[in-house]
């Protein structure tokens, strides 16, 4: 199935028959992506009394229990009310959940001990491309950051000068395949995060991050229609569902 779509003034061919889902799924085992040093998450047949909620056991309907950390343990989408005193619900901050978003390809390099996405990196891989929405995959790029144990490994994050240039690159829906666009210990710092949702001037309460997705590498950089699906939680983050979709400019 396909659709013609306006967008920005252009006009695009959509092919809606083949989505690319790119956000990892979340499951109850020890086995699921986590990070933080949290639990893993559960997932588990209600009981009450002489009811338990599983068919397989006696049960007359499968009734689960789900217990998880949107920001430990699978791909999510979170708004500046992740760092704010104020409540801002990441439900009401999205409005808009479909876009034209461009996927790059990024090798972090090596700083000290850290591996980072520098404003370097981005730069040569944008090529001054002005971009609302942005979807980075890191490399090396395999399937074990569908059950990476993220906690104590320093993962690669963004340095200050390259959270500033994806702002000043009109980036207002950031997604990336890391549990945080900042360094795993920084002493609660998280300056990229600051610097993406302007914490010190004119908050940008419309602006987004997504965490922990997974780009395969069958899907090449470029151009791509996302629809950015979200669970409708009234908290600062919420699982989220990235899917891509192939496009086509008229």
């Amino acid at each position: 199935m396909k659709a013609t779509i306006h967008y920005n003034g252009e006009h695009y061919n959509i092919d809606l028959s083949k989505p690319k889902d790119i956000s990892i799924p979340l499951r109850g085992e020890a086995s699921n992506v986590n990070a933080w040093g949290v639990d893993p998450p559960t997932i588990e047949p209600h009981s009450e009394g002489s009811f338990i909620g599983n068919v397989a056991r006696g049960g007359s309907v499968n009734f689960n229990d789900i217990s998880f950390n949107p920001h430990a343990h699978g791909t999510h989408t979170e708004g500046v009310g992740h760092i704010t005193d104020e409540f801002y619900s990441i439900n009401q901050s999205m409005n808009q959940f479909f876009f034209l978003a461009k996927v790059i390809s990024v090798v972090p390099e090596l700083r000290q001990d850290d591996w980072v996405i520098s404003k370097h990196i981005l730069k040569v891989a944008l090529k001054d491309e002005e971009i609302g929405v942005l979807v980075i995959r890191t490399q090396p790029n395999d399937r074990a950051k569908l059950t990476k144990q993220y906690t104590d490994t320093n993962p690669p994050y963004f340095t200050e000068e390259a959270m500033h240039f994806l702002v000043d690159s009109g980036v207002q829906h950031l997604l990336v395949d890391l549990p945080s666009v900042d360094k795993e210990k920084d002493d609660g710092a998280l300056q990229a995060h600051k610097i993406f949702w302007s914490f010190d001037g004119q908050l940008r309460k419309a602006a987004t991050i997504t965490e922990l997705i997974y780009v395969p590498d069958a899907i090449e950089d470029g151009l791509y229609f996302l629809n950015l699906q979200m669970a409708s939680f009234e908290n600062d983050a919420s699982p989220s569902r990235p899917v891509l979709y192939d496009i086509e400019k008229k």
